[in-house]
């Protein structure tokens, strides 16, 4: 039976406040994006659909692993969030954090004013993100053998919360736990994509690898 993995990027400038100085791989992020292509490799994982989104992080994470010529699709891309969290506490007054135990609060907020329409003028409205994930789901399909997709956290706790009907605040928890080039895999079951791995990341769980288990 064919299948859909998801591959969160390798991890990007933790020191970044916005979305271009984010989107480059750090050196982890590449070692971590190596260590996972060469398990696939290793355990001859069969991936002859290669996809990815269109930002830097998706692109070199997918060369770091070995992919040959993904395909590139944009609907594969992550949310704007430094730019929802600027606008967010320009509106509402949330200042945005500055370490991850701040994040852990922040997400959920966001998430929760986003799709309640309570962010004025965002880059792309929840609704918009929320259709372009399942039409570039629905696209991809599991018609052609095994696909394996790069793309970004936002975007699999997306793809989670429509197979599960997750709520946004459950939504936002899936987002947060989301490691860096963790895999999730979903296997058609019935008329729909279900998740059968989730959050896996068997590349970095060697006790001289647990250091790179990365959520930023």
């Amino acid at each position: 039976m064919s299948h859909i993995t998801l591959v969160r990027h390798g991890q990007a400038n933790t020191e970044a406040r916005d979305e271009i100085s984010y989107d480059r791989l750090s050196d982890l992020g590449h070692q971590q994006s190596r260590w996972l292509g060469a398990h696939l490799q290793d355990t001859r994982a069969h991936h002859p659909r290669a996809y990815c989104g269109t930002l830097t992080r998706h692109v070199e994470t997918a060369a770091s692993m070995g992919l040959q010529d993904p395909i590139l699709d944009p609907r594969l891309n992550e949310i704007e969030y430094f730019a929802l969290a600027r606008m967010y506490e320009e509106q509402h007054g949330i200042a945005v954090p500055q370490d991850r135990e701040g994040f852990v609060q922040h997400l959920p907020m966001t998430f929760t004013a986003w799709a309640r329409g309570e962010i004025d003028n965002p880059p792309e409205t929840f609704d918009a993100f929320e259709a372009r994930v399942s039409e570039a789901l629905r696209e991809i399909g599991t018609d052609g053998g095994p696909a394996i997709v790069v793309t970004s956290g936002a975007l699999i706790s997306m793809v989670v919360r429509q197979a599960l009907g997750l709520d946004i605040a459950a939504m936002a928890r899936v987002a947060l736990a989301i490691m860096n080039t963790s895999m999730h895999r979903l296997y058609p079951i019935g008329d729909h994509l279900s998740p059968v791995l989730f959050n896996a990341v068997p590349h970095l769980e060697a006790p001289d690898r647990q250091f790179a288990q990365t959520h930023l």
